[in-house]
């Protein structure tokens, strides 16, 4: 089960939430050890539920756990980006091609009005373009619009959130704001058309300027 923009289950569901997204969003940095003893702390949970979150932090990517030295946030690197953002190009490009044949009219309607409340709320302004996990955000639309369940259970539960901590921590502002979110809206219009070709060819370039725009941020952030 994916936990994304949904009604929390349980105590150790919403301390897996928390957790994840402190991870995604910096709050807890790339790299850091994870303390059983501190996180149960700061949480105010077992470390019996810490262990079980970072089990589940570990299936889908965020966390490694390494001999020796224990389990640790995963590094962003320049390497990482690479493997990571290959699959995901062609995974995302077949999502979006799926999309294209599979979504109704009604959930290409909501999705062109996603972007719309995108450009109100935060393009307009040119800052930023953060999107939360779940419907608000538009790759996991698309990601579900393909109704392909095995496509979505490797996205979503597998590579969804680290592709989100690099988008989070690196990818959602300066001048890449205003292109990307156009690029969003040639994919929305080639997927109203059920352009299925297209629709995979513009993911599929959205994609790699994104990696190209992260990788650049990655290189000069070593370079400091």
């Amino acid at each position: 089960m994916d936990f994304t923009s949904e009604t929390v289950i349980t105590s150790a569901d919403k301390t897996y939430i928390q957790l994840r997204n402190d991870i995604v969003e910096g709050r807890i940095a790339a790299g850091t050890k994870l303390s059983e003893v501190e996180l149960s702390t700061n949480y105010s949970v077992s470390r019996a539920v810490i262990r079980e979150a970072i089990n589940r932090l570990m299936a889908c990517h965020l966390v490694e756990r390494k001999a020796n030295v224990g389990a640790r946030v995963v590094t962003l690197s320049p390497e990482g980006l690479e493997q990571l953002y290959q699959v995901r190009e062609s995974l995302e490009g077949m999502a979006a091609r799926l999309a294209a044949k599979n979504m109704t009219d009604t959930e290409v309607q909501n999705l062109q009005q996603l972007l719309d409340a995108h450009f109100d709320k935060q393009v307009q302004a040119g800052e930023s373009y953060y999107q939360e996990a779940g419907d608000v955000d538009f790759h996991y639309r698309i990601i579900q619009g393909s109704k392909n369940q095995h496509l979505i259970s490797v996205l979503v539960n597998g590579l969804y959130h680290l592709v989100r901590m690099y988008r989070v921590q690196l990818g959602m502002a300066g001048p890449r704001v205003t292109t990307a979110f156009d690029e969003h809206l040639h994919i929305v219009k080639a997927i109203a058309n059920r352009d299925e070709e297209l629709a995979e060819i513009l993911m599929r370039r959205h994609i790699l300027y994104s990696k190209n725009n992260i990788q650049t941020k990655l290189l000069n952030h070593s370079n400091l």
